[in-house]
């Protein structure tokens, strides 16, 4: 079965589609020793070698892996930073094959939820604008927030790269200056929650991310911890991205141990008196 490079390559787990497309133009990969062209079909018997390397693909029933990470503030969204500073790769488990994905991006300032696969499609359909995944956002303003100025932001304000809006904004909390809101994106361009609320002469003081698609970030899940996904979640976001979810076997299911109660009193006064001992 022929498909298209760059979703081979992106399945194989080298990167997002749109990530292999990048590739494919700068003549990083080819294909039986030529240079590959973007939109070029291949399939599993021709020789695929990608900076020099070869690919060897996985199989089918290998499947995709999905993590959720809860980042701190303070880390940065990029492999390697020139700056020096921590990332988010640092503190992610490693994955049984191939390489973490990241399913966008958050800036420095801004934590919260983010998700890691191992299947490039994935990442591709679940970040594209046209699936129109929602994001949300727990956001602390700074400024006097009224009725017309909420109304515009989900009616649409002009940006330097275009109109953008809130798919829907409610109110959680707080008083006087400091007030909370959840809001909803439906696409992932670069600090958009800050600029939108900036436009309107307001300041975001926190700003978490605490759902993507279905995927919610729970409180027990602390910041710099991973976890992955269950496979009822698995089936939620590969229907959410318009993908046929993969078949997870789930791990069994360890039995509880029982521990028995720690009353040092209890058990004391329950202790046999050996023959001859003092009372």
């Amino acid at each position: 079965m022929e498909e298209r490079l760059q979703k081979v390559l992106a399945k194989a787990g080298l990167g997002s589609r749109r990530q292999m497309e990048t590739w494919i133009r700068e003549g990083r990969v080819e294909v039986d020793g030529q240079r590959a062209e973007l939109g070029q079909k291949v399939n599993e018997n021709q020789r695929i070698v990608v900076d020099g390397r070869r690919l060897h693909l996985k199989p089918e029933n290998n499947a995709p892996e999905v993590i959720v990470y809860h980042k701190p503030l303070g880390e940065v969204c990029s492999r390697d930073d020139p700056e020096g500073r921590p990332t988010v790769f640092h503190h992610l488990p490693k994955p049984r094959q191939g390489r973490w994905i990241s399913v966008g991006r958050l800036d420095i300032n801004t934590s919260g939820l983010l998700l890691f696969t191992t299947d490039g499609e994935l990442a591709h359909r679940l970040m594209h604008p046209s699936q129109e995944i929602e994001r949300e956002y727990a956001v602390r303003l700074l400024g006097h927030v009224d009725m017309p100025m909420l109304e515009r932001l989900v009616e649409g304000v002009e940006l330097e790269d275009g109109v953008a809006r809130f798919a829907a904004i409610e109110e959680s909390g707080g008083s006087g200056a400091n007030r909370w809101f959840h809001v909803i994106l439906k696409e992932g361009r670069n600090r958009e929650v800050r600029r939108l609320w900036e436009s309107q002469g307001i300041k975001v003081s926190r700003l978490t991310r605490v759902r993507y698609g279905p995927v919610i970030l729970e409180r027990k899940l602390h910041k710099g911890e991973a976890r992955p996904l269950l496979a009822g979640e698995m089936k939620k976001l590969y229907e959410a991205a318009g993908l046929e979810a993969p078949v997870i076997v789930a791990p069994a299911v360890e039995k509880p141990v029982r521990r028995p109660s720690h009353k040092p009193k209890q058990h004391a006064a329950r202790k046999r008196r050996r023959p001859g001992s003092r009372a």
